[in-house]
């Protein structure tokens, strides 16, 4: 269910331990009003601007102190927040959780593009991860080795010798003993989920709108089906959609009426978008050969993945517009990869083309070529060029 309501008064309401996991996207004292609008025009926002730090950290204390009380003893509460405040947070969790309860500070990392501010961009956000008690669920998810990981390490086992260093288990013998059979590599608290593509089915239009990804990552590690997720900030509802989706018991809980509505429709129709980064991995995004990224690199090119007419940008501009560069096809005749990068250059205002003919072929080289691309040959056909116009000069010296 959805609550419209301050989640202060309806948690007061609430029974002493009678909820499984907590996870709480509060306000990130950002001193703003978070504002966007959906594809339909829709607009929704919500304000995040205190008088004081003193005063937004008061109003997120009390709450914790609540939510304290209804997760039970097995329960676990994730607090998501970045930078602006979550030292201060941390601080409050410590003292109201207890140090001792302090599991992770799980990095969710993403990629994110923006020349809006002097310095370093800001690619992740912090999820503390605390128990209520020493007899917390966790459900422990395992990941693929890495490509470094030898065949020993995962074949073999290890113990500690007497400095503490990891070694191999040898028997009386001095033969290596085998391992157990192994899952993999449990995961790690630096969590890489792609942010909500703008055009993903899954995104509503809601201003910091989580991916159901990373919500559902955290119910899998904290419960078990059937037990219930609360989320005192539900916003438009990704955590109770996520419970939803795992059979889990969701309730949501918002101070905005929209927020609500949004949330309870999305109920009616659960979705998640697949990300094929997570799928498959960020190499499926790579289309480029090592010849051709070689090419690139030389030309000092930013590469371009997935597009049939540009394979790269050159770093530099010409003309204070961009110079697109393709590589010629295997499967391409020159006439064709002229046309795919004159389009494409076209469509991305290019001032200037460049396109590396990779195939020798003699019969499309009288081809109309726009005024503004360069059409040249790769490396191997300029050699062979010169060495058949060489061996020609030689013959003929010859003779």
């Amino acid at each position: 269910m959805v609550i419209c309501e301050d989640c202060l008064d309806f948690l007061k309401k609430m029974d002493n331990k009678s909820v499984d996991m907590i996870y709480l996207d509060p306000p990130f004292f950002t001193q703003k009003t978070q504002t966007l609008k959906d594809a339909q025009g829709n607009e929704y926002s919500f304000g995040d601007v205190w008088n004081s730090r003193t005063e937004y950290l008061d109003y997120i204390k009390v709450r914790v102190c609540e939510l304290k009380r209804v997760l039970k003893d097995t329960g676990s509460i994730f607090l998501h927040c970045d930078e602006k405040a979550s030292h201060y947070l941390r601080l409050i969790l410590d003292e109201v959780f207890g140090e001792e309860n302090f599991r992770s500070e799980i990095i969710w990392t993403y990629k994110r593009w923006s020349n809006s501010k002097k310095g370093l961009l800001s690619g992740h956000q912090t999820i503390f991860f605390y128990s209520k008690t020493n007899k917390y669920k966790f459900n422990t998810i395992y990941t693929a080795y890495s490509p470094t990981t030898n065949i020993d390490q995962i074949l073999q086992e290890r113990v500690r010798d007497d400095r503490g260093k990891a070694a191999y288990k040898c028997d009386d013998k001095g033969e290596v003993i085998l391992a157990k059979e192994k899952k993999g590599v449990p995961m790690s608290d630096v969590w890489e989920i792609p942010f909500l593509n703008p055009k993903a089915k899954e995104r509503v239009g809601y201003p910091t709108q989580k991916p159901i990804e990373l919500l559902e990552r955290i119910i899998y590690i904290s419960t078990d089906e059937g037990d219930v997720v609360l989320d005192p900030f539900c916003g438009s509802g990704t955590a109770v959609v996520a419970a939803e989706l795992n059979n889990r018991k969701g309730i949501g809980i918002d101070i905005s009426k929209k927020a609500v509505e949004i949330a309870e429709e999305r109920l009616k129709k659960p979705y998640k978008t697949e990300s094929k980064l997570l799928k498959t991995g960020i190499e499926s995004y790579k289309t480029k050969s090592a010849v051709e990224n070689a090419i690139l690199n030389q030309l000092d090119c930013d590469v371009v993945q997935r597009n049939k007419g540009i394979d790269g940008f050159l770093k530099k501009y010409y003309k204070n517009a961009p110079v697109a560069v393709k590589i010629q096809k295997a499967s391409e005749s020159l006439c064709e990869a002229v046309e795919l990068l004159k389009t494409a250059g076209e469509k991305k205002k290019c001032s200037a083309m460049i396109l590396i003919c990779t195939k020798d072929d003699d019969l499309n080289r009288h081809i109309s070529i726009p005024k503004n691309m360069i059409v040249i040959d790769d490396y191997k056909i300029q050699i062979e060029h010169e060495l058949t116009e060489l061996l020609c000069n030689l013959c003929v010296s010859n003779l």
